[in-house]
């Protein structure tokens, strides 16, 4: 589950193995991309941590946060 915490939406993910952490992180960035905003984010092995915030919106939650946060939730479970 996605969690509020120092003014970021976090997210960590864990895979079977660094392959599939790396697919999904290509996934992600394509959606990203499309919406023009882009995660900060960490990759070790098969764990993706993840943190969202609007960097135009003084480093704040905002709408696009929350909803690229559903479009990476939607990614993860199709894998």
């Amino acid at each position: 589950m996605w969690k509020e915490e120092n003014n970021k939406l976090k997210r960590s993910f864990e895979f079977k193995d660094f392959v599939e952490a790396f697919t999904f992180m290509t996934k992600v960035a394509f959606e990203a991309e499309k919406m023009g905003h882009h995660p900060n984010w960490s990759n070790v092995y098969n764990k993706v941590d993840i943190q969202l915030f609007t960097h135009d919106a003084k480093d704040s939650i905002t709408e696009k946060d929350f909803i690229l946060s559903k479009e990476i939730d939607k990614i993860f479970h199709r894998e």
